[in-house]
């Protein structure tokens, strides 16, 4: 593989007063960049070599790229309408004209889990979103400042965590009442310490830290070291963490939408066809197994592409 030129050489021409050698140096030095292939290029980046070079974190890659597409175009591209049924094709079986099947009352299968790829994904963003908001400044504030903040902060954390996730949102849900809102709430109740804690260790790894110790000595305030010294190095575990929950999350909000703490009728929601096709598994398969598909491959990709960032981005990884 071509190398780039070293920045010596403009060095050396700067050095001998010669403007046209540096701009000479300049322009081979970025036609050899011009050269690198994508492939090179790949592979002089971790996270990529990782994601694009692993055929099986590619396939996790690929799966969730089309989920998240649909989910933004879902709505727009289904066939059919996800909630009009059609008295015409009740149950009928997975044909040319309805790919999936149809559901008890005539519903389009096929447009339904696309429509509700965006209900899946979209809520269970939301709930990890709410539990890092909320999570990740208490986790900083109990790591960084100690003592009885950090007690205190700490054991309301392990009050939560005392409990299962799934067996605490459902106590949540159960209280606020059945609803995708409700499940939302319920299940970053459950989320939430876990990232409190993931940070607040990280914190409380880093912030006597030579580099933090120089800041401090500086003068910078603790918000400033807390934003610009500790959190950019202590982002990679939660990022995994992240990518790794979205898999939990979308089986927990499918959960409740199963045992009908979450999405409700008509919603497309995946849980919820689930659970509308459960009395037909018989004589109607399709209806509850396209969408337990749906559930299955979506969360085998996040955690296949979850184990190749935690791969990366892992420094006791590097020399694999």
């Amino acid at each position: 593989m071509q190398q780039s030129v070293p920045p010596q050489l403009a060095v050396e021409a700067l050095g001998e007063q010669d403007p046209h050698a540096v701009q000479r140096a300049l322009l081979e030095h970025e036609e050899l960049e011009r050269k690198y292939t994508l492939a090179q290029r790949i592979r002089r980046n971790r996270l990529a070599r990782y994601l694009l070079l692993n055929p099986l974190n590619l396939f996790g890659l690929i799966i969730i790229t089309t989920v998240a597409v649909l989910a933004i175009i879902g709505p727009f591209v289904a066939p059919y309408s996800s909630t009009i049924p059609d008295y015409n094709f009740m149950l009928s079986a997975p044909s040319g004209v309805h790919w999936f099947g149809t559901d008890d009352i005539g519903r389009d299968i096929f447009s339904r889990i696309l429509s509700g790829a965006q209900l899946s994904i979209g809520t269970s963003l939301a709930v990890l979103a709410i539990a890092v908001v909320v999570g990740l400044p208490l986790g900083a504030l109990s790591g960084y400042a100690g003592g009885w903040v950090d007690e205190i902060i700490m054991r309301i954390t392990d009050m939560f965590l005392a409990f299962p996730a799934l067996i605490l949102a459902l106590a949540v849900a159960q209280t606020l009442g059945a609803g995708l809102q409700s499940a939302v709430i319920a299940l970053s109740v459950a989320f939430w310490p876990w990232y409190a804690r993931l940070l607040r260790g990280q914190v409380l790894s880093l912030k006597h830290k030579e580099y933090v110790e120089a800041a401090r000595a500086m003068g910078a305030s603790n918000i400033s070291i807390m934003w610009r010294h500790i959190l950019p190095n202590a982002l990679s575990p939660i990022i995994v963490e992240f990518s790794q929950d979205m898999g939990y999350a979308i089986l927990d909000v499918s959960a409740l939408s199963f045992i009908g703490l979450g999405a409700q009728p008509p919603s497309p929601e995946w849980g919820a066809m689930i659970v509308a096709g459960r009395e037909y598994i018989r004589t109607a398969w399709w209806t509850s197994a396209f969408p337990g598909v749906a559930i299955t491959l979506v969360v085998l990709g996040f955690n296949v592409v979850g184990d190749g960032i935690r791969d990366a981005l892992d420094p006791r990884s590097a020399g694999r």
